[in-house]
């Protein structure tokens, strides 16, 4: 088999590539995904897991594929070519963006395609401009004096990539090289010294005294690849904010913030700022509270809500590979994320502001001495109570019953972000375990945790 096919398959799908078992309407979708985006390459007869299943490549395939890609509006060109009983669809970048398939508009997030509405895409596309700071390439990097084969091994383990082929070779097949010269992305992963190419680029934390500039007690700039720097930094925050332990069977240390929310909140940061601006990432520690800052440039017509949803990613190629090495979800969601530990730990939620020019994170710190982490989870699960296994959604029932006997399903629905159907599933089940029962009518009766 061809090399170039046995290497993509090896490493699977990405940004860039995606695989169909057989020809289909969707491919029209994943055509209409990587014109918008960078282009991509589609391995027909090859399935989701990377098994090769095969399939017809004659000319009468062939001119299907040209069908679809010419009913893409605007039409497409796309080159075909077989190697053995697999097809390989190269897909260029197009260069009248955007473009739709059957009237719905798709972008490449990731290794997947998602539809986008129009108005959004076409502003995207508009007033964001088609220079993307991560896709474009460097002539200064030099490989034999700035590449980092350390960042190199470690997002080939995040990344699950066991395969050695030649290093360059795989850097082309997952699109940081392009034409012999690495691009930003790649530097940004795979660098000794990020100051050498980008000023901007490092992270700076700042611990302050109080709640004002005035005394800063310490200061860290992180200048070293991506994943190292992404650590560092919350490495400094866990050796900065407080730590309680609290006493079960044995010791357990909690750290005043929940640290995922603080690892959604630096990754969001580098993940969705704007690298064209010279200011760089900047996470401040003060008494009250964290706030993690990043630059940011959005279309006149993106507002803070816009953001929190998720609906105006920055950086597609970059943020497909902190996904790849397993450092980010699906995009969108790590606002929800950040939430919901800050949701678990029983804190208040984060604030979140946009200025135009920079977007902010702010999480409030505990007062430990009033608030501790033991008084505000109560000690313990109720599994845990009632030598019981729950699941997480049983859990966050209970201790919303616990909290509020007479709370609806339809607000647990809203407080756990799951319908009202799947509460009721799982009423139903820890009602048939006698854990649970209930007092009075529907409307005015109250929940009864029985054990």
């Amino acid at each position: 088999m061809n090399k170039q096919i046995t290497d993509l398959i090896n490493i699977g799908e990405s940004y860039k590539t995606e695989f169909k078992k057989s020809i289909d309407k969707t491919i029209g979708r994943e055509m209409c995904a990587f014109a918008n985006s960078s282009g991509g390459r589609i391995l027909v007869g090859v399935d989701d897991k990377g098994n090769i299943t095969g399939c017809k490549t004659g000319n009468t395939d062939k001119s299907r594929i040209q069908d679809i890609a010419r009913n893409i509006d605007p039409s497409l060109t796309v080159i075909i070519r077989s190697y053995g009983n697999i097809m390989l669809i190269d897909v260029p970048e197009g260069d009248k963006k955007p473009y739709s398939f059957q009237g719905k508009f798709y972008l490449r997030f990731g290794s997947n395609s998602q539809k986008l509405r129009r108005n959004g895409i076409r502003d995207f596309f508009q007033k964001q401009g088609l220079v993307k700071f991560d896709e474009k390439t460097d002539k200064d990097f030099r490989f034999e004096y700035d590449f980092n084969n350390g960042a190199y091994e470690e997002f080939l383990t995040r990344a699950g990539i066991g395969i050695r082929i030649p290093q360059e070779r795989l850097l082309e097949n997952l699109s940081f090289i392009k034409n012999g010269k690495l691009n930003n992305a790649g530097i940004l992963f795979f660098c000794k010294d990020i100051n050498r190419f980008f000023l901007n680029a490092n992270i700076t934390c700042v611990l302050y005294q109080g709640d004002s500039r005035s005394k800063i007690l310490d200061k860290k700039e992180f200048s070293k690849d991506l994943i190292t720097n992404y650590e560092d930094t919350i490495s400094y925050l866990k050796n900065k904010l407080n730590t309680e332990y609290v006493i079960k069977t044995e010791r357990e240390e909690y750290l005043e913030l929940p640290e995922d929310a603080l690892r959604e909140s630096v990754l969001n940061a580098i993940a969705h700022r704007d690298y064209f601006s010279p200011s760089h990432i900047q996470v401040n520690i003060w008494k009250s509270s964290v706030e993690i800052l990043n630059p940011a440039s959005y279309p006149d017509n993106i507002t803070l809500e816009d953001l929190i949803i998720g609906s105006h990613p920055k950086n597609l190629f970059l943020f497909s590979m902190m996904q790849r090495a397993d450092l980010v979800e699906k995009i969108g969601t790590g606002i929800d994320r950040i939430k919901d530990a800050m949701r678990e730990y029983r804190l208040e939620l984060p604030g979140f502001e946009y200025k135009k020019i920079w977007f902010k994170i702010r999480i409030n710190r505990p007062d430990l001495d009033k608030n501790s982490y033991q008084n505000r989870i109560a000690g313990e699960k109720f599994g845990e109570k009632f030598g019981e296994k729950f699941g997480e959604t049983q859990e966050k029932i209970l201790k919303l019953i616990n909290e509020d006997k007479t709370i609806t399903t339809k607000e647990m629905a809203n407080e756990i972000g799951i319908t009202q159907r799947a509460i009721e599933k799982n009423i139903a089940k820890l009602k048939s375990k006698g854990i649970l029962g209930r007092k009075g009518s529907k409307r005015k009766g109250n929940w009864e945790i029985k054990k």
